[in-house]
């Protein structure tokens, strides 16, 4: 047997070699690989920032003695920090609920494959403009309109929001195939039904997926706005900072990440079943 094959070899009954054309280095060169240069060498000139204070300091035993500070965890403030949690987490939600609706009117202007250039730049200028602005400082620019009080912190967090939920929208739409929505629209079918059914399937679960790491990273944020008055569990965290109370400080960490924790487990059970249901039913809403 291994005699025949050697003689199919030796005959060159083999189909030959393929011969793959010489690609010279300059002829690899796009887009993707001339920002990854780029970003390599931004990172090598950036590395001239790291320098320390110039003292001798002994950095691992400075942190051995903070983290120390932490442990064991206060749960004497567990009850009024729970009544904070979850007044934060009402500002997050709220928040959030609200930059969906409003993000949702952005993204359709600032997609490429919906509406026309002109609007597109308008719309995308804005969304850069509201995402230049930290939520913090948004919340100080709140609270010092409306006061101290949670109805800052929602205003503040909305208006964070959908210039990142407007963005990853807007690029969800565009990462769908529009030719499906003008069928449907040749078919005799309304605007509204061209994008319930030839948009908006394709782009589910992506929205889906922004809008829950949304609510997750909003709970962290309405955790820290709570620093300038803007409501929620920031206020406990300023004050045990400020008498260097670590250990209730650390109470306070622990619950917001079981909250963090529990949303993340289940945001990714539910963009886990729409992604089954969508490869299911590719048309269905």
């Amino acid at each position: 047997m291994a005699t025949e094959k050697n003689q199919k070899i030796k005959k060159g009954s083999l189909p030959e070699a393929i011969n793959i054309p010489q690609v010279y280095w300059y002829e690899r060169l796009n887009v993707l690989t001339v920002t990854f240069i780029i970003f390599i060498l931004a990172v090598i000139y950036s590395g001239s920032a790291l320098h320390g204070s110039g003292r001798d300091l002994d950095y691992f035993s400075n942190l051995l003695r903070f983290a120390d500070q932490f442990i064991p965890p206060d749960f004497s403030v567990l009850d009024q920090t729970l009544t904070a949690l979850l007044e934060t987490v009402e500002i997050a939600v709220v928040a959030t609920f609200a930059a969906l609706l409003i993000s949702f009117i952005f993204a359709l202007g600032a997609a490429q494959n919906i509406s026309p250039r002109w609007l597109v730049g308008i719309t995308r200028m804005l969304l850069n403009t509201i995402r230049t602005i930290p939520s913090l400082i948004w919340a100080l620019i709140s609270v010092a309109v409306i006061g101290a009080n949670p109805l800052a912190g929602v205003i503040a967090l909305t208006f964070y929001s959908i210039g990142y939920l407007g963005k990853f929208f807007s690029e969800a739409f565009e990462s769908s195939d529009i030719e499906n929505a003008k069928a449907l629209r040749s078919l005799g079918a309304d605007p509204i039904q061209a994008f319930q059914y030839g948009l908006w399937p394709h782009a589910k679960p992506l929205i889906w997926s922004y809008s829950i790491w949304m609510l997750e990273y909003n709970i962290r944020s309405a955790s820290i706005i709570g620093y300038v008055g803007a409501g929620g569990i920031g206020l406990q965290l300023y004050t045990y900072q400020e008498f260097h109370q670590w250990n209730k400080f650390a109470t306070v960490l622990i619950c917001i990440l079981v909250v963090v924790s529990i949303l993340d487990f289940l945001g990714e059970g539910i963009r886990r079943k729409i992604a089954k249901k969508l490869s299911q039913q590719p048309l269905s809403d």
